[in-house]
């Protein structure tokens, strides 16, 4: 996901996009309200974690421009300050959520986490799309209850889709949400991961989910449950079965072993013995 933090204070923001990127965010830092505000109306955004007490507005009078633009990106308040009301205002601004300092590294994870889910449409830390089942917790991806091993990038990538399934998204939204404007290598960078993810989901049994929007870019779609129960369960590895023992040649010869071991002629009845006899 892809986080805009707007906090003043140096230390603090390199303390908390830290923590941010340990939860495998991509986070960008504005240090005061009119930048953040100029970045959240610029950039598609997942969530906007905001300090209060900035040198040039309130975090309140940041939220209330957001929303008065219309821009419906996801806030989470941090701030010192405990009494109620100060929540309730930032609540009734439009704020999602308000945390108070100090907290727990994996609190703010967990709740950044959550609000993402809520404003996507989704309840469950685990996102399923026909067979395939995304974790944003664990970072884990599953089709058919079967492990998917990807990269870093390539889960990033459709982590972005599925959050945002039924969305065409450009490759300069992929570029930006995988680099944030940093050391953005060339955009054929991004059909490569696409390609690449696109193999490894086909041969785990998710295919045909990503699709190619030509001259715009990728979007990902929920497949029909009939395309979900025709969907065939990814192959078991091969093993190589042990080979069968060869026949033995007619004109080969008979071993004493063989002999003994095979089964005895029938006997001869005493008429049949005695036409040989004769």
């Amino acid at each position: 996901m892809r986080v805009l933090l707007v906090e003043d204070d140096i230390t603090t923001a390199r303390g908390l996009s830290l923590m941010l990127r340990s939860g495998g965010a991509v986070v960008d830092h504005a240090d005061t309200g009119e930048e953040g505000l100029e970045l959240a109306r610029h950039y598609d955004y997942d969530i906007l974690v905001l300090d209060l007490m900035l040198p040039d507005m309130e975090g309140y009078e940041v939220v209330r421009r957001l929303r008065a633009a219309r821009v419906d990106v996801p806030v989470l308040i941090l701030s010192g300050l405990t009494r109620p009301q100060a929540k309730v205002k930032g609540l009734a601004l439009g704020a999602d959520d308000f945390l108070t300092k100090p907290f727990d590294q994996g609190e703010l994870i967990a709740r950044v986490q959550a609000i993402v889910r809520r404003s996507k449409g989704f309840s469950q830390p685990s996102l399923q799309l026909g067979n395939l089942q995304l974790n944003l917790d664990s970072r884990e991806v599953r089709v058919g209850g079967l492990p998917v091993h990807l990269t870093g990038k390539e889960y990033a990538i459709l982590e972005l889709m599925v959050l945002r399934k039924g969305m065409v998204l450009t490759k300069e939204a992929f570029l930006n949400h995988l680099y944030g404007g940093m050391d953005e290598p060339e955009m054929k960078i991004i059909d490569v991961f696409i390609c690449k993810l696109r193999k490894k989901l086909a041969l785990a049994g998710a295919d045909n989910l990503i699709g190619t929007v030509w001259g715009r870019g990728y979007m990902i779609r929920e497949p029909s449950p009939l395309e979900t129960a025709l969907t065939p369960a990814p192959l078991p590895p091969t093993r190589l079965s042990a080979p069968l023992p060869h026949a033995p040649s007619p004109h080969a010869p008979v071993q004493r072993s063989q002999m003994a071991d095979a089964p005895a002629p029938y006997a001869a009845s005493g008429r049949q013995a005695a036409l040989s006899a004769a």
